[in-house]
């Protein structure tokens, strides 16, 4: 399994930046002040370098929702029941969630990984049968999955990237479902972010003032008891960890390894992209950071990929809500690129 994950990173090389000159001189032709487009210029030259293409449209668009149970739950960490984990994909399928009415609006493809939930769905044309467990252990008594099921995560997301490049593809964005999960999350952001867990620790759902506690106390046991290493991804993810970060950790370096770009949905998705861009620092070449979200913990993400947000609507519901609100904004900056006129076809004088 090993040999997977070291290939695929391997593979990931950084962004051209002969791409993004001759990008960047593209845009300088069209009619307008240089940079008066601002971000959105930079958006269309990051992604017109990462698809590497003659003419990159952005037409293909599909969100990879991972969906996960958390053993953490017991030690009283969230505001709903685990079982609405479940109850959440079956919303999913049946296109009844706030993720799927923004994936219409784009005419987004939306998937549904199960890669750990504690319930046996039947068959379904946009679910993806990848369990390795019925959700995690309590990472307050034991690591949260053995090393091999933490690498098995990862090759899952690196195997659907695969099969995404395959069906043509041209962007992906990462979407979570798992009460619980901001707990493994904080956890991660505390370890990698090299931060006190009460800074990175948020109310997830919108629990009170003792759940938070407990959530606090749950994470600073489980980092004290397993000693996660700080410079091995894997063990991370391995002692404090969740199914459906793992996946989205390699979804990423899959994505990146094929001239994927990838939108990076909140919290969540943003500690799998922070274990993606411990493997290897190129990821974030490959990565688009869509919103903030109102999570404490989340300025550390933004603070190691060294790309800021596009939104920031004090938004915390995660399903891969916000990177479908940043399509938009993609969508628009490749338009531009491709459709503006230049000063010379449309007869316009330049600058003195």
């Amino acid at each position: 399994m090993q040999e997977v994950i070291s290939k695929t990173i391997e593979k990931i090389q950084p962004v051209s930046p002969d791409l993004l000159g001759k990008a960047q001189a593209h845009l300088d032709k069209l009619t307008k002040p240089p940079g008066s487009l601002g971000r959105l210029e930079e958006l269309s030259k990051r992604y017109v370098s990462i698809r590497n293409e003659k003419s990159s449209t952005l037409e293909k668009i599909s969100t990879i929702v991972f969906a996960a149970d958390h053993g953490v739950t017991a030690e009283g960490v969230s505001a709903y029941p685990s079982e609405v984990t479940s109850q959440m994909v079956m919303n999913f399928l049946n296109e009844g969630a706030a993720v799927n009415v923004l994936a219409n609006h784009i005419n987004a493809d939306i998937t549904v990984v199960d890669i750990g939930v504690n319930f046996d769905f039947k068959d379904h044309p946009n679910l993806l049968h990848r369990k390795i467990a019925s959700g995690t252990k309590n990472f307050v008594k034991e690591p949260s999955m053995t090393y091999s099921q933490a690498e098995t995560s990862i090759i899952t997301g690196i195997q659907i990237a695969g099969e995404s490049a395959k069906s043509g593809v041209d962007i992906l964005t990462t979407g979570e479902m798992g009460i619980g999960n901001t707990t493994p999350s904080s956890a991660i952001y505390s370890v990698l972010g090299k931060t006190r867990v009460e800074e990175v620790t948020g109310r997830g759902t919108g629990i009170d003032d003792s759940a938070l506690e407990k959530k606090i106390a749950a994470i600073k046991k489980g980092i004290s008891l397993h000693q996660p290493d700080p410079n091995n991804p894997v063990d991370i993810l391995a002692k404090v960890g969740g199914f459906e970060i793992g996946g989205i950790a390699g979804l990423i370096l899959g994505a990146a390894a094929e001239n994927i770009p990838v939108v990076v949905d909140g919290f969540i998705s943003g500690a799998g992209a922070l274990l993606a861009l411990k493997m290897n620092p190129s990821v974030k070449d490959y990565i688009f950071p869509s919103h903030k979200s109102s999570e404490p913990g989340h300025k550390i993400f933004f603070d190691l990929l060294g790309h800021p947000p596009l939104l920031d609507l004090n938004m915390r519901l995660g399903e891969g809500t916000g990177a479908l609100l940043a399509i938009n904004l993609i969508q628009t900056a490749v338009k531009i690129y491709n459709e503006m006129a230049t000063f010379q076809s449309a007869g316009v004088s330049t600058q003195k």
